[in-house]
């Protein structure tokens, strides 16, 4: 699921780690969308776990907390933070022993799974040489393993993590910024094919569930409005939706 909002929004995750009752992912928005791709990761992992589990209700419990961090400064900072989540909750001796976290990929000892960038977090600790780079990440992270775990905690305490200067500037720009309309949704997919040219040639079956995701994911459309064309229940556009989003959480 997270594969697949990375990549349907544009992100770039540089850490994660999955904890038993939360988890923490360090995500760049090229495109500042963060919230719509939480609303999507969130929403979606709810629904497939309550199907799963046939349990009604809310999976987890209020907001998803973001804090804005200053990439130069703090990122590396907050990575380690990340990976040593496990350990600090005395789950594990070391990170590398915790198989749900970003860390083992960072340090050469597993492959990445496609949803993670690894490559400007290694950069930072040696510009050509691979091996050393993460020898030199695994070094950084060893050093917090024995600091005090409260010092941690305050990393991520405030909403902004960065220098004084990031911090007041980021503040000032939140200042002036004013509120603008959404921009209207048959602006934003002026250049889309028509739902004529999306389905044109289709025969049915897995092909027409795949282009009727193509059509609402990739091309704006509503179910609505995919579902009037094909003269289908709204139910049903949406159910075949649902399937091929479960279906790529299964793969």
């Amino acid at each position: 699921m997270l594969a697949e909002c990375v990549e349907r929004y544009n992100l770039v995750c540089h850490a994660f780690c999955l904890m038993p009752n939360h988890y923490h992912l360090l995500i760049e928005t090229p495109d500042g969308n963060l919230a719509p791709a939480m609303k999507h990761l969130n929403g979606v992992y709810s629904q497939a776990f309550n199907r799963r589990h046939d349990k009604v209700g809310h999976v987890l419990q209020g907001r998803y907390k973001a804090i804005v961090v200053e990439k130069e400064s703090h990122l590396l900072e907050v990575c380690r933070y990340i990976v040593l989540n496990p350990v600090r909750a005395k789950l594990v001796s070391t990170p590398g022993e915790w198989r749900w976290s970003s860390y083992r990929s960072q340090v050469g000892e597993a492959r990445a799974p496609r949803f993670l960038t690894i490559d400007w977090l290694l950069r930072q600790f040696h510009d050509s040489d691979r091996l050393q780079a993460e020898r030199r990440f695994r070094s950084f992270v060893a050093k917090r393993i024995v600091a005090d775990p409260k010092s941690d905690a305050a990393l991520v305490a405030g909403p902004i993590l960065g220098s004084p200067e990031f911090i007041d500037r980021f503040e000032q720009s939140l200042k002036a910024v004013k509120p603008i309309k959404e921009i209207p949704r048959a602006s934003r997919f002026t250049a889309r094919p028509s739902l004529n040219e999306v389905f044109r040639a289709c025969d049915g079956g897995p092909e027409l569930a795949s282009r009727v995701r193509g059509a609402h994911v990739d091309h704006g459309y509503t179910m609505a409005e995919i579902a009037g064309y094909l003269g289908l229940h709204y139910s049903t556009v949406s159910r075949m939706i649902r399937n091929l989003e479960m279906l790529h959480f299964k793969t």
